[in-house]
């Protein structure tokens, strides 16, 4: 197994045996028996193209080698002598060693070694991590909510995207569906992917970076408060925010920015500076206390903490709090734990206002609302209607896709369990959203999604944009908010301001770009004709056009100044 050449077929003869006598004297002088045995168990071919017991194991119970079973074990020495035999020839042989252990080396053999499943997919569609999580070092029966049906369906549905995903450097994903009625787990595929190096990690609940999908909770509590509608509009343009960290600039996923859009297609699209002015409104404290309440209990430290990136999904949450979230906004509001044992129901605590979480799931089901960004044919569409939001982390580290419909939700989360990043272009769409949508498809073969009830209480009217930011359509308001124009300001009827650089900044010279080659932009917004921009009291520019300032050490004021010469707004600057 060394050496290949010590071994070839049709040389036979006194010569090889002694050659291989050699080698084998060679090894005895050079290694331990232990070491013998772990060379030899690493190298064994075993059943089919498996070589080495890791992937043996791994492949044929779902499970690392450090988690066999004494039956197991059995099982596979058993099958070394004769890697291609049948489970009940296997199991025979392995009986000799043990016949009081008999019956569970047969089914034990059946399970590992039979046709139900490919290999790699048994142990996992056996639910692995959900019995790890119910019994524990104990072994003992206990009876679940897991379907069968529903399970072997999921853990298939994301190993064969984890497949396709493997050459982007994507190794780990999770996958949870639900019955919103009950709360019932049907499915809990916490480590799907054949390529894992962390198999036994469950990726149901660990904690990761949340992405984008926190964006409904926030839009819903502004919502709520009657602070925006889903006709509301945010403008998505650059925008500084002075923390005590530094300056925070947000940016949008493609790095464009589409000026004023309303809360529906800011939501739809995944914007993130409307995000954050809409964070701005609510307060970060606010939305930390609603995620809290909505089942995030790991978002529990001060808001300053957070800061304004916890609009874009800072935080670390894991997939059971996430499909118990968005479940919450398929039932009104309702939130309550999700159960993977059958028993006593808990109550239902009201974490959004009915009328907010009816608006948020139309928002969400709107598949219109979303092509600006993901166009009209990604994989997010179904024949049916489904809300559905996706999420991708700092450094393309996790991705989501999480969504609901009358009956199911359903959440994927696909990366790597080791927080490496995965490949260029793994986004919302491409990375777990096709698996969420075959597994949708499935659990609706029978009978379509539909919309979750509406809260009855809420407006329907039709709104029209001036100017046509976006065509007419049909809006759903909370008593007190229905309009049905809305007249988007124009920049004159702005409140002229410095926009570039923010007051407080702090700018950094680099000592490896030349001192020629640094140059900060000064802007305005809202400027007219005859303001002009000032830099330590010497006229810079028109204000309308801006202009390049070369930075020079030291603390700098700039002003916007009117066409009277009044001061309009200013900025203080240390350029270091």
């Amino acid at each position: 197994l060394l050496d290949p050449t010590l071994g070839r077929g049709g040389a036979r003869g006194p010569l090889q045996k002694l050659r291989q006598a050699r080698a084998a004297w060679a090894i005895e002088r050079g290694w331990t028996k232990d070491q013998i045995l772990e060379a030899w168990f690493n190298l064994l071919p075993w059943r089919g193209d498996l070589v080495g017991i890791d992937a043996a194991v791994r492949s044929l119970t779902g499970h690392l080698a450090a988690a066999l079973t004494v039956a197991e074990a059995r099982v596979l020495a058993a099958l070394i002598p004769a890697p291609t035999a049948s489970p009940d020839r296997v199991a025979a042989r392995a009986c000799r060693a043990s016949q009081a252990e008999c019956a569970v080396l047969r089914s034990t053999a059946a399970t590992m070694l039979g046709p139900r499943s490919t290999p790699r997919d048994r142990g996992r569609n056996r639910g692995q991590q959900a019995a790890a999580r119910l019994l524990g070092p104990q072994a003992r029966e206990v009876r679940t909510t897991l379907d069968a049906d529903v399970q072997a369906f999921v853990a298939g549905a994301l190993a064969r995207r984890l497949t396709e995903l493997s050459a982007r450097n994507v190794r780990d994903g999770a996958a949870i569906v639900v019955d919103n009625a009950s709360g019932d787990i049907l499915a809990y595929v916490a480590s799907g992917g054949a390529a894992s190096t962390s198999g036994a990690v469950d990726g149901a609940a660990a904690p990761r970076q949340a992405g984008s999908t926190l964006k409904p909770f926030l839009y819903g509590l502004a919502i709520e408060r009657k602070l925006l509608t889903a006709a509301s509009v945010l403008d998505d343009a650059p925008v500084d925010l002075d923390t005590a960290s530094g300056l925070y600039i947000p940016q949008n996923y493609d790095r464009v920015f589409r000026g004023p859009v309303s809360v529906r297609s800011a939501l739809g699209n995944s914007l993130n500076v409307p995000a954050v002015r809409t964070l701005l409104l609510v307060g970060v404290d606010a939305l930390r206390d609603r995620l809290f309440d909505t089942g995030y209990t790991g978002i529990a430290r001060e808001g300053d903490y957070y800061g304004f990136s916890l609009a874009l999904g800072s935080a670390e949450v894991t997939l059971l709090e996430q499909v118990a979230a968005y479940r919450s906004l398929a039932r009104q509001g309702r939130w309550s734990p999700l159960r993977v044992v059958p028993g006593r129901t808990v109550p239902n605590r009201q974490v959004l206002d009915p009328q907010a979480a009816s608006i948020v799931a139309d928002m969400l089901g709107d598949a219109a609302a979303r092509t600006a960004t993901f166009g009209p044919d990604n994989g997010l569409t179904l024949p049916f209607w489904a809300a559905v939001k996706t999420g991708t982390s700092k450094a393309l580290r996790d991705n989501w896709c999480i969504g609901f419909t009358d009956r199911f939700t359903v959440g994927v989360w696909v990366g790597n369990f080791e927080g490496d990043s995965m490949g260029a272009g793994v986004s919302g769409i491409s990375g777990g959203a096709p698996a969420w949508r075959a597994i949708m498809a499935w659990l609706h073969r029978d009978a379509p999604g539909r919309p979750p009830l509406r809260e009855p209480r809420l407006i329907e009217r039709r709104v029209a944009f001036v100017p046509a930011i976006e065509p007419p359509r049909g809006e759903l308001f909370m008593p007190g908010t229905a309009l049905s124009l809305v007249r988007v300001a124009g920049p004159a009827s702005q409140r002229p301001r410095l926009v570039s650089p923010s007051n407080g900044a702090v700018i950094a010279l680099d000592p490896d770009i030349p001192p020629a080659r640094q140059r900060v932009g000064v802007r305005a917004a809202g400027a007219t004709p005859g303001m002009l921009l000032e830099v330590d009291g010497r006229a810079f520019g028109d204000a309308r056009a801006g202009a390049l300032w070369r930075p020079l050490p030291g603390t700098h004021h700039f002003v916007l100044r009117g066409s009277k010469g009044a001061s309009l707004d200013a900025a203080l600057v240390t350029v270091r």
